[in-house]
């Protein structure tokens, strides 16, 4: 084993503080990673507070990771040392259900192993995500950087830029498409520039006039305040998908009348129950779909960062010192983050545990 330094919740009242613990030796099918980068997602901050209710301590977290390959197993063929590599929100699964052999191994029946927080499939030990400076995973869950991605800001894009791809891609978002993106943050700013790379023209919808400019410059094509009522009637019936980046319990029915007919409400940031109700009546009579979906598969995620390297699609990044990951965590849940803090961990390396 290795000793790897982090950053951990120790518990759910609790600050992150440095933490040191072993990394595994490589298994045959293993790449061993130096992390240069981790981004932090709002999903971090849930696990490290025990939000969901399934946190085990000490925790490390961490889902957007670009390193490079120290080490890998015997019988590793797509890696050797020196290759940048990421990992994102995932680093195992059962690889033989129906989910796993179409490539959507986010969807494995047996239920995927997260990067961090879940029991390894093979030794039963919690795995530990890229507040670090090491992890160890599975040849076929490391991600391949394409050349001339810059690497701080594609951390992201492993989860934020993933999870807003996935669905466009799945429900076949192009060109004559009229696309609303609900929100505008960490997983919104990614909708806008992935909706405008599939071809669709991009509405924003977002409660703040703040907003509305930061929405043109990430290259939307028009805003919309949703708390502006008259400016909601004046897109009725106009689109054909909206993305609902929004991470907290809204009320989807003004989005829904905002649908063509046919047209499809798509959940990416909401795990609670939706509340208020939907009303029936805004599916039924314009035979609307509420549809949800969770990050992407390992081969549609390298086919996105080929997608951001070709066309220059980066995350919007605010870098951040590992020390002050706790008022990174202030930050973001104030919304003062745009858009995505990104943690370099060459600050690690004078952490003492």
């Amino acid at each position: 084993m290795s000793q790897a330094k982090s950053y951990a919740a120790f518990s759910a009242d609790k600050p992150l503080a440095p933490f040191t613990f072993d990394r595994r030796e490589p298994r045959s099918d293993d790449v061993a990673i130096e992390i240069l980068y981790c981004g932090v997602c709002h999903s971090d901050l849930h696990f490290a507070r025990n939000d969901w209710g399934m946190s085990q301590y000490p925790v490390v977290p961490g889902h957007e990771i670009v390193g490079r390959v120290t080490a890998v197993g015997s019988d590793v063929s797509r890696f050797k040392a020196g290759d940048l590599v990421g990992v994102g929100c995932m680093v195992d699964s059962c690889r033989t259900c129906s989910a796993c052999k179409d490539g959507v191994e986010q969807y494995c029946l047996e239920g995927f192993t997260m990067t961090y927080g879940s029991p390894d499939r093979q030794d039963g030990t919690l795995t530990q995500g890229g507040y670090s400076d090491s992890i160890v995973v599975s040849e076929h869950f490391v991600l391949q950087m394409p050349d001339g991605i810059d690497l701080a800001s594609a951390a992201p894009i492993l989860c934020a830029g993933i999870t807003t791809y996935s669905p466009l891609k799945h429900h076949g978002v192009g060109k004559g498409h009229k696309v609303g993106i609900i929100g505008m943050g960490g997983l919104g700013h990614m909708g806008v520039k992935l909706a405008k790379a599939l071809g669709a023209e991009v509405t924003v919808f977002t409660r703040s006039d703040a907003k509305v400019e930061e929405a043109k410059r990430n290259g939307a094509d028009h805003v919309v305040v949703s708390s502006d009522q008259a400016q909601m009637d004046a897109v009725a019936e106009t689109f054909d998908f909206m993305l609902d980046t929004v991470p907290v319990q809204h009320d989807l029915n003004p989005y829904l009348a905002s649908l063509k007919y046919d047209g499809t409400h798509i959940l990416v940031g909401l795990l609670e129950p939706i509340e208020p109700a939907i009303e029936a009546f805004n599916l039924v009579f314009k035979r609307r779909v509420v549809a949800g979906s969770l990050i992407g598969g390992i081969a549609e995620t390298e086919e996105l960062l080929k997608l951001c390297a070709e066309q220059n699609i980066t995350c919007d990044i605010e870098m951040l010192d590992i020390n002050k990951i706790n008022e990174g965590f202030e930050r973001m849940e104030k919304g003062d983050v745009r858009y995505r803090f990104v943690i370099d961990m060459a600050t690690l390396k004078d952490t003492a545990a």
